[in-house]
């Protein structure tokens, strides 16, 4: 047999990845810059599941500290690291004056319409 042939590895090649460094650049770099300025942006998707009173809402924020939160839409104002909801996958990174949110919400929000596209700089 001809064992020349690198070892497999169990997992594969995972590599370095960099999904939580890239939150990491955008609020060094963004969210500082928007600070100076004393502004928070806010961009966020939301649809209605058929057939429910429920939506599937993906937001986020960036910029200044005390407005980064109400950047986000009036329907998940409130929603940022809770659990009143079917899924509430909530994120928020502060570096000094400056903070990035990102919010993934499934269920029930009140005011939320069917389709909606949410874009703030506040």
């Amino acid at each position: 047999m001809d064992d020349n042939r690198p070892a497999r590895r169990r997992y594969g090649n995972r590599g370095w990845g960099c999904g939580g460094c890239a939150s990491f650049l955008v609020v060094i770099t963004v969210g500082l810059i928007l600070t100076l300025f004393g502004i928070a942006i806010g961009v966020g998707v939301s649809a209605r599941i058929p057939f429910t009173q429920s939506n599937v809402t993906l937001a986020g924020s960036v910029g200044k500290k005390e407005k980064a939160p109400d950047a986000l839409p009036s329907y998940v104002h409130g929603k940022l690291g809770g659990n009143q909801n079917f899924v509430n996958g909530s994120q928020s990174l502060t570096i000094w004056v400056a903070q990035g949110t990102v919010i993934f919400v499934v269920g029930q929000q009140e005011g939320a319409p069917v389709v909606d596209l949410h874009l703030v700089a506040d």
